[in-house]
């Protein structure tokens, strides 16, 4: 049998009124288009409970005891990545048969739902103490400070792939915490390398890397394209370099040639991707790379290059006058990753 509408308040009101002042039910119903049965409920309704509001309805019974409920609660709270089959597992050997889907609406109600996990740095206590101190150190460092920096990284775009994903049961905004994470480390690879630097005055220069970088690679980078990029941005004297702690950029080559040739180097916290402002920069490029769809690692690389070129100076002034923000949610996580 189909649903009936539901009569509206008013209407519920109004048979009231109508009965009080000596109408029958026929009456009514016939005055209003209305069943005398239907009539007669809300009567009835009325004389019981004094009221015409619809009352608090029982539904189905919860599947899942209350206790049930605490129980697989606390199970994906030690460990999000519990999957529905181990909480079905689980309940069942309680004496409690349900469905996956059953689990993931209990779940849900208590603010859980399954996500993606994230992939982050493998971050040990050495780097989340040295995340914090550099935090701390530099948070009220001037803006003017920041805008003297040249920012460089190496990434990778692909022109064709897909990440494996895993999912994890967590609450909202809850998607950093370590235990909602898979740590990786960075490596090289991918259908192609780039580097690049930029500063707050606007894009550096952007070179494909076509072989394994070493650090006789990088040093040659760093010569044919650092200072001309610094030139090109017409940076201040005393201007600062900022790489990361990848080997080939600490290695004892690389440190005595940075200093020969007199560049500044500011002191970097390892694993620490989400404080260089370059990665914001890089997603940029990834999107309007994406954007135009390239066919083949030809048209990838040309581009790559004339999408980075684009990048307004606004962007990246933006991103480095903003820099307060990524210190304090680091200093605010506690020295864990944050979102950049």
């Amino acid at each position: 049998m189909a649903k009936t509408k539901e009569l509206s308040k008013d209407t519920r009101n109004k048979i009231v009124d109508l009965h009080q002042v000596g109408k029958t039910e026929s009456a009514i119903g016939k005055q209003l288009g209305l069943k005398k049965s239907t009539v007669g409920a809300i009567i009835r309704k009325w004389k019981t409970y004094k009221t015409t509001d619809n009352l608090p309805r029982s539904g189905a019974p919860r599947k899942i005891s209350p206790r049930g409920v605490k129980m697989i609660t606390r199970t994906v709270s030690k460990n999000p990545r519990t999957t529905r089959g181990d909480l079905v597992n689980d309940l069942q050997r309680a004496g409690t048969k349900v469905t996956k889907p059953t689990i993931s609406n209990t779940l849900r109600r208590q603010g859980l739902k399954s996500c993606s996990a994230r992939r982050v740095p493998l971050l040990k206590p050495v780097h989340v103490q040295a995340r914090l101190k550099f935090a701390r150190e530099h948070l009220d460092d001037p803006d003017e400070d920041w805008e003297n920096v040249i920012w460089s990284d190496e990434t990778k775009i692909e022109l064709f792939g897909k990440n494996s994903t895993r999912r994890v049961w967590r609450t909202k905004n809850a998607e950093l915490h370590p235990k909602n994470t898979i740590p990786t480390v960075k490596h090289g690879g991918g259908n192609i390398m780039l580097w690049g630097c930029f500063s707050a005055k606007g894009p550096g220069r952007l070179i494909r890397v076509k072989e394994r970088m070493n650090g006789a690679m990088y040093r040659e980078i760093l010569s044919e394209n650092l200072l001309p990029s610094a030139r090109a941005l017409k940076m201040k004297c005393g201007w600062v370099f900022q790489h990361d702690n990848d080997p080939k950029h600490t290695a004892r080559a690389t440190k005595e040639w940075l200093r020969k040739k007199h560049f500044k180097v500011l002191e970097w916290p390892s694993q620490s991707p989400d404080l260089n402002p370059i990665e914001n920069l890089w997603r940029e490029l990834k999107v309007r790379v994406a954007q135009r769809q390239p066919q083949n690692i030809t048209a990838l690389e040309e581009i790559c290059m004339d999408e980075w070129a684009k990048i307004p100076a606004t962007v990246c002034e933006n991103l480095v006058k903003t820099y307060r923000k990524p210190l304090t949610s680091v200093i605010a996580n506690k020295g864990y990753i944050t979102k950049y």
